[in-house]
This record gives structure tokens, C-alpha cells and sequence, in this order.
């Protein structure tokens, strides 16, 4: 089992962001020290009154922290971008990283992020799939002439290839089952995501490895998820430092329309929305919660383990604990 680094990008309103940069340096720091395999984090557009950094120059800023770690964006948003910068920013990435850069990708769902870049939503899907053709094709071929719906590419030729020999791999996120099937379709990964509950999440990997195998391609080579992760001193002590952050956090979800979050269900019964989704407690109760999805299928854990209003030193002790949980996962 494969353990990573999904660092916070977001924080509240007012909040001093001098210090910021410096404290996820100790985080990657203290996680590489710790033994996590990779290094995550977010990107969004407009999300104030919060603030945030930018995924791209983030993870360039901390893959300095990062050596031997597998990088990525967890998940980037393919269809608000251009994929002919998207495929030249990520290969730079790829040689900075030393060839150890995933791109995650996925399709958005935030109406005020797609019209800010001059995109449908209603297009999502078709820019993505072409996207994501466009992209390998840049990373693929000396000359690339593209007649697509979204883009147009005349007989150009990539900056630069990524040090990755075909590129780096491309994991695909979604949680309704097309998402899912276009990921097995099109990914070299399904990347199943923060609210998924887990009682869910056999059933969709049965449904992935059986739309993979139709299409003809390969097995996945890895099985990642997201969860939200704290380990407290104790169980008690766990939930009560945790639960203040992952309100915030979770009701600026619900506030933006994703569909799997309700505010008010959230607020009102924070314990059964967190079962089965995220993993809080002592280093025993999250050792034995990991071992649960191992077993229904998933081979890299990727662990958010701070949010708006959750303190470095917390955060900092919630990564020591989890080394010795990845300790004893070996």
C-alpha cells in the first residue's frame, strides 16, 4: 500500500498567507521523512472568500521537498484549460520532478469557474476527452496537426517531451458511473475521490476493471483514492480537533453545488456523514480503517490531513502519526 501527501492550498478569509509556503514545506518535509510515496494537492479557480494557491506553481515550489516522491494535481480541471500550455507546463514538471509526475484530470462541476475562462459547462465532457488526446499526442509526436471541435494545432511542434517516455500517466477522477467508465476508457488510472462512501466503492472497481477489460487496454497499474485523514492521540481527541475544519470545509463544498455534500445534512449529523468517508481516530482505529480499502481493492492511499482553520502544529503531529502508521503497514 502506497501512502500520500494531499497538502491543504486553501485557507479562510484574513488568514496571514506570509507563513504559509513555509509551513508546507515542513509538512513534504516531514512526510518524505515519514515514508509517503507521493505529494497532492488541489486546484480550483474563484473560490473567495477563501483563499488559495495555484496546483502548477505549488507542486513546482515543493517537489524541491520532494525528492523520490511521485507529484501530481489530485485533480486538475481539464476542461477549463488550454492542454497545449497543460501538456507543456506538465512537461516541465515531469523533468523537475525527475520523471515522477502524474497528472490527475477531471471534468469540474463550479459554473462560475467555466464561464471565467470562456467555456460551456454543458461541453465538459468533449473538451476533456479531446483534452486529454491533444495532450498525449504533444507529448508523443515531433509535429502535431489537430482539427478538433475546442482546438486547432497546425503543424507545430512541442517545447519540450516530458522526461516520462510517452508522458506521464493520466488518471482520470469522477464518481457518477459515466465518469467512471470514460475513466476506464481513456485513463491509465480511476481516481476515486474525497466523499465517495466506502460501502460504494467495491462495486464501482468491479464496474472499472470490467469497462477496462472491454476496451482492450491494459490492467491499471495502480488504484488510488482520496480520503480526508486525521490521527489524533486518541479517538475522542481525534474527532473534536478535526470536526471544526472539515465543517468549514465541507459547507463550502455543498456551497458550490457539489452534489454529493449537503450543508445542512453535514452539520446536522457530522458523524454519519464522515463514516465510511473519512478516517479519524488513534493510530490503531486508522491503521485498521486503511486495511479496509486494501481490501476492497485500492493500492494507494492519497490522505488530505489539514483544511481551512486546522493549525500547522495539528496538522504536523496528524503526519508524524501517520509515519508510524505507514511503518507498520510495510
Amino acid at each position: 500500500m502506497k501512502v500520500g501527501l494531499y497538502v491543504a492550498s486553501q485557507w479562510q478569509a484574513g488568514t496571514d498567507l506570509g507563513p504559509q509556503i513555509g509551513n508546507l514545506v515542513e509538512q513534504v518535509r516531514l512526510a518524505r521523512g515519514c515514508g509517503f510515496h507521493s505529494l497532492w494537492t488541489a486546484h480550483h479557480l474563484l473560490v473567495a472568500p477563501m483563499q488559495m494557491f495555484q496546483a502548477m506553481p505549488l507542486l513546482a515550489r515543493l517537489a524541491a521537498e520532494a525528492e523520490g516522491m511521485t507529484v501530481g494535481p489530485a485533480i486538475f480541471l481539464l476542461p477549463m484549460a488550454n492542454p497545449v500550455v497543460l501538456a507543456e507546463e506538465v512537461a516541465t514538471l515531469d523533468w523537475i520532478t525527475g520523471g515522477r509526475f502524474v497528472l490527475a484530470v477531471g471534468m469540474g462541476y463550479r459554473p462560475e469557474e467555466f464561464e471565467a475562462v470562456g467555456a460551456k459547462q454543458s461541453e465538459r465532457v468533449g473538451r476533456m476527452v479531446e483534452g486529454i488526446e491533444l495532450v498525449r499526442r504533444l507529448w508523443r509526436e515531433d509535429r502535431v496537426t489537430h482539427r478538433g471541435r475546442y482546438w486547432q494545432v497546425t503543424d507545430a511542434g512541442p517545447s519540450l517531451k516530458p522526461k516520462q517516455p510517452g508522458g506521464p500517466p493520466i488518471w482520470i477522477g469522477g464518481s457518477a458511473l459515466p465518469a467512471v467508465r470514460r475513466a476506464a476508457r481513456l485513463g491509465d488510472a480511476w481516481i476515486a475521490s474525497f466523499s465517495a462512501p466506502i460501502a460504494e466503492l467495491a462495486e464501482t472497481i468491479a464496474l472499472c476493471r470490467e469497462e477496462r477489460q472491454a476496451s482492450g487496454a491494459p490492467a491499471f497499474a495502480e488504484w488510488p483514492v482520496c480520503r480526508e485523514v486525521y490521527v489524533g492521540a486518541d479517538d475522542r481527541t481525534a474527532l473534536a480537533e478535526a470536526r471544526p475544519a472539515l465543517l468549514y470545509k465541507y459547507k463550502a463544498y455543498a456551497s458550490w453545488g457539489n452534489e454529493r455534500v449537503s450543508a445542512e445534512a453535514f452539520e446536522r449529523d457530522f458523524d454519519a456523514f464522515c463514516k465510511g468517508r473519512f478516517i479519524i481516530g488513534d493510530e490503531s482505529r486508522v491503521l485498521d480503517e486503511i486495511h479496509r480499502y486494501r481490501d476492497v481493492g485500492f493500492d494507494h492511499m492519497i490522505l488530505r490531513t489539514q483544511w481551512p482553520g486546522l493549525g500547522q502544529e495539528p496538522t504536523l503531529k496528524s503526519i508524524e502519526r501517520l509515519g508510524n502508521v505507514i511503518a507498520r503497514l510495510r
